[in-house]
Parts: structure tokens; C-alpha cells; sequence
């Protein structure tokens, strides 16, 4: 009998400990994003019944402790379940992520454009064409659509860039299956830039890459891997993987290597999960993608962004260029600072691509 109750009361944790992931890193994002649908419900209730089997689980295990240990096995039991519902929830909710609007309207004018891939997705974006041959892929964040970056793209496009502006594989309009750690960036960006290099108003020669978090993530994979790019304007990246962050131990000790070792975890989750595989780190893309020049722009408020940053810059210094903007938020260069991301950002771009 008492084997049984421990089998049972095992079985709810697990059980419990996976619906609650499930709720927390697909129900509540898509609630959040999508509105109610019945999917959506379903990861509420998935929520909703893991806490209770985790309650009951725990609190089977907490009897079934002999004596005063009963003391220490209640928040040990909170403690074990709160990490095995991060590592499972977090890769969830980058590999099975909400569908990002597309519902704004640029300030310049664009055309609708799709842009086929190598495995068959179609990627939706916009283009503002221009007059001088140069051009530039602009890739938002995880999570996000070409909204999010349409201030960015009219600041490109007055400075004289054609800008190709696309919602990332799995948001918007786009089809496929998301990623909200970029691990397909190498892939859709070089189809983006197969895109610009059809077009008889874009100079083959002439193209850049300019990303925001995730989208500065694959814009530095993506130099790595395509020659085609001649230059990376990268905002807010820190890492696509486990081994981006094995700085953590260096500067914050063991929290540091603490928080490594459950990112490895869930690198390893998301590999199991996602059909895409964990890229190349950030340090080797910006070292292949040498001699061509990398402009990283770093909030001033986000102090793990400057260490990878200098990570990064640590293992290429010769084209890696860090800018940080003092007073900015994760991505939040151009609204801290419009002239000075416009001045800094386009005088990079007039440098190694116009």
C-alpha cells in the first residue's frame, strides 16, 4: 500500500510539473498575445490543473516525511518543482510561441513583399525601395512582428537605404514554425538576402543586416555563414544558446555558474522540442564573419547585454565595435537617443556599405 501511494504521489508530481509548464510557457503567452481561443484555454486549464496535482503531490510527499524533516521538505519540494517547470516552460515558450499582429503602418511608403525559403516557409514583410542601390534586412525581436520595428525602419530608409523589413518565421504573416531563439536565422536570412540581390533596384554588393535582440542575434549568425553581408547592426543581443553565456560563471561566481548549468538544460529541452538545432555561438559567427564589420549597440541599463557584448568583442576584436547608449532599456537605443542611434548606426552603415 504505501508503495502505491508513493507511485501515485510521484505520478502527480511529474504530471503536475509538466502541465504547469505547459501552462505557463504556452498558455499565458498565447492568452496574452492571441485573446481567448480554445488552444489558449486549454493552457490555462493545463495551468490550472498542474498547480493543483503539484499541491497534492507535495503535500503527499510532506506527510510521507518521517520527523522534523518534514520542516525541510516543503520548500526543497517548491524549490525542485519551480526549476523543472522553468526548464521545461522556458524552451516551450520559444519553441511553441504566440503569433505576433502585424496591424500598424510604416511612416514611409513600402510594398508587400514575400520572401520564399530554402524548406518552403514564406516570410512576409515590407520593402521601402530607394533610389541608391544599398540595402538593409531588418529583423525585430523574439516574440515580435515588423511592428516593432517600423520607427527603425523609416530611420534607415531616410538615410538612403532600401529596407526589407519581415516578420520572423512563425509571427506576422509568415509561415513555418516559430523560434523565438533564432535558431533558424542563418537560413531566413539568406533568404532575405537572396531576395534584395533579385531585385535590379538593390546592389548584390551593397547589403547589410540590421537586427533587434533575437533579430541581432541572427543577423550576427548570419554574417558568419553568408559573405554576401557586408555589415551587422546588432541591438540587445546576449545569447541564442547555453554556450553564448559561459561568462556567467566568471563574473557572478557561483550564482553564475548556477544559472549556466540550467541554461544548458534548456538548450537541451528546446533541441528536443524545436525542429531548428542550437546555432553556432555568437563569438565564432562575429569571428567568420571578419573582416567584415559588427556594430553591437548596448543599452546602458542592461548590464548583461555589455557583458556579452564584450565577450563577443573579446573573441574578434578587430571587426566587433561595441556602442553603448547611456539610459537605454533592452532595445531601446533609438527612442533613449533618436540622433544619436540615427547619426551612429547610419554613419556605420554609410561606412561599410554605401
Amino acid at each position: 500500500m504505501a508503495r502505491r501511494r508513493g507511485l501515485l504521489r510521484d505520478s502527480l508530481l511529474v504530471l503536475g510539473t509538466v502541465l504547469t509548464a505547459v501552462g505557463v510557457g504556452i498558455g499565458l503567452p498565447h492568452l496574452a498575445t492571441e485573446g481567448v481561443a480554445p488552444g489558449d484555454v486549454a493552457g490555462g486549464a493545463a495551468l490550472v490543473l498542474g498547480i493543483v496535482l503539484l499541491l497534492l503531490g507535495g503535500a503527499g510527499l510532506v506527510r510521507a516525511t518521517p520527523g522534523w524533516w518534514r520542516l525541510a521538505t516543503a520548500p526543497a519540494v517548491l524549490v525542485v518543482t519551480a526549476l523543472a517547470v522553468y526548464v521545461l516552460a522556458t524552451p516551450l515558450a520559444a519553441a511553441v510561441p504566440a503569433r505576433d499582429p502585424v496591424d500598424s503602418t510604416p511612416p514611409v511608403e513600402v510594398e508587400e513583399v514575400t520572401v520564399p525559403t530554402p524548406d518552403g516557409e514564406l516570410l512576409a514583410g515590407w520593402f521601402a525601395p530607394a533610389s541608391g542601390g544599398a540595402a538593409v534586412v531588418l529583423l525585430p525581436g523574439a516574440g515580435s512582428s515588423r511592428d516593432a520595428v517600423v520607427d527603425h525602419l523609416a530611420v534607415l530608409h531616410w538615410g538612403g537605404y532600401g529596407v526589407l523589413a519581415l516578420d520572423p518565421r512563425g509571427h506576422g504573416h509568415s509561415t513555418g514554425r516559430a523560434m523565438d531563439w533564432g535558431w533558424t536565422g542563418e537560413t531566413d536570412v539568406a533568404a532575405a538576402v537572396d531576395y534584395l540581390a533579385g531585385r535590379d533596384d538593390v546592389d548584390a554588393g551593397r547589403i547589410a543586416v540590421v537586427g533587434l535582440s533575437m533579430g541581432g542575434e541572427e543577423a550576427v549568425g548570419a554574417a558568419g555563414a553568408d559573405e554576401r553581408i557586408r555589415a551587422v547592426v546588432a541591438e540587445g543581443v546576449t545569447g541564442r544558446q547555453a554556450a553564448d553565456l559561459h561568462w556567467l560563471s566568471s563574473v557572478y561566481g557561483w550564482r553564475g555558474a548556477v544559472t549556466e548549468a540550467v541554461h544548458h538544460a534548456t538548450t537541451a529541452v528546446a533541441d528536443v522540442l524545436s525542429p531548428a538545432h542550437p546555432p553556432p555561438t555568437l563569438r565564432s559567427a562575429a569571428a567568420a564573419a571578419a573582416p567584415r564589420p559588427v556594430l553591437l549597440v548596448v543599452a546602458g541599463r542592461a548590464v548583461d547585454e555589455q557583458h556579452a557584448a564584450a565577450d563577443i568583442e573579446g573573441a574578434s576584436p578587430g571587426n566587433v565595435t561595441v556602442w553603448t547608449v547611456p539610459g537605454a532599456g533592452h532595445t531601446g537605443g533609438l527612442r533613449t537617443d533618436p540622433a544619436a542611434w540615427a547619426r551612429t548606426v547610419r554613419g556605420f552603415l554609410d561606412e561599410h556599405v554605401d
